[in-house]
């Protein structure tokens, strides 16, 4: 194995797709000779040409659709968004065309294509380049939203993504494509809709997926000096949700705390608890769930004010202790 970047794993995955299949091409922004917003595709332009990696003008609604097309007539298509707020441009391609058109046609079409973009804050780039839309695709029927945390989940996940014959939506956060692993040199593939027990524990379960899983794994470290056994639970995938995992954790540990970047009303946490709450492990429950999401605000521009509106690796050592009390 080889230690490599998120971001490094992201390119591997993708230059390795596209020698492996000519239906597959890439459309985005800047994508071709500045090499992409964050250089993830860095040379794909001298090696797979323009009729494989094209630039595309600065409207997500246009290229999106096209994307969708391309996908129904046979192709592959990999959406990048420079920034993931510019999925709210796209909507009506998203979910009302990607989303509805193999379910509309009675399965007589495909619509095998990604959307990749960068996603939450940390940055700087302030309210409209710092959100974290995840939990709006997740409530639409016939979209698949993954979201790793590590290098090796996301090799192994935008492969399966690129090679799934539905509209998946990659969220890859910013800060988290400096995150180093290790990754297999050899091909494989992580099943989309599986989550992962990134660190094994008795006393407390902290669930968690993208950047804001690094964060509680070190918190985890922190309750470890306290004498505190903590379970990190990885979702990776956020639809399809890999309830199994989540009950049998809940039902080992009898305390939760669940913990991401975005906004904590309407969130993802909120649909893991409910998921904890209607079923068995319910019972195994010995305090209240915990959600721990990011302020309801826009992300401020001041790293200091930017830095207190989401979960951090202090935040949530402290919410995990409030729990344990």
């Amino acid at each position: 194995m080889a230690v490599i970047t998120f971001k490094q794993a992201i390119t591997d995955a993708l230059r390795e797709e596209m020698r492996r299949d000519e239906k597959i091409f890439m459309m985005g922004e800047d994508m071709g000779i500045y090499g992409g917003c964050f250089g993830i595709t860095n040379g794909f332009l001298e090696e797979f040409g323009e009729e494989r990696l094209m630039d595309t003008p600065i409207v997500e609604s246009g290229f999106t659709s096209m994307a969708v097309g391309a996908a129904m007539a046979g192709y592959r298509p990999i959406v990048e968004y420079m920034f993931s707020d510019f999925v709210t441009i796209a909507m009506d391609a998203l979910v009302n065309q990607a989303a509805k058109q193999r379910f509309m046609l009675g399965g007589q079409v495909k619509i095998p294509m990604v959307v990749r973009t960068p996603t939450g804050s940390g940055s700087g780039a302030a309210a409209q380049h710092s959100q974290s839309l995840e939990a709006w695709f997740c409530h639409v029927p016939g979209l698949k939203v993954i979201m790793p945390s590590t290098p090796y989940d996301a090799k192994g996940l935008l492969k399966a993504a690129i090679r799934d014959d539905n509209p998946v939506l990659f969220f890859e956060h910013k800060i988290g494509y400096s995150v180093k692993g290790e990754v297999p040199d050899d091909d494989y593939v992580i099943p989309i809709g599986k989550a992962d027990v990134k660190r094994a524990g008795k006393d407390i379960t902290i669930i968690s997926y993208s950047y804001t899983l690094q964060k509680a794994l070190k918190a985890a470290e922190m309750l470890e000096k306290d004498g505190i056994d903590a379970e990190v639970v990885d979702l990776r995938t956020l639809s399809p949700l890999d309830t199994q995992t989540i009950i049998e954790s809940a039902k080992k540990t009898g305390r939760v705390l669940i913990t991401h970047e975005g906004v904590q009303n309407y969130g993802v946490g909120a649909e893991v608890a409910g998921v904890i709450g209607d079923s068995e492990a319910f019972f195994y429950l010995d305090r209240p769930i915990k959600r721990f999401g990011g302020d309801f605000i826009p992300i401020p521009y001041s790293p200091e004010l930017e830095a207190q509106v989401v979960p951090q690796v202090e935040t949530i050592y402290e919410k995990a202790k409030e729990l344990l009390k």
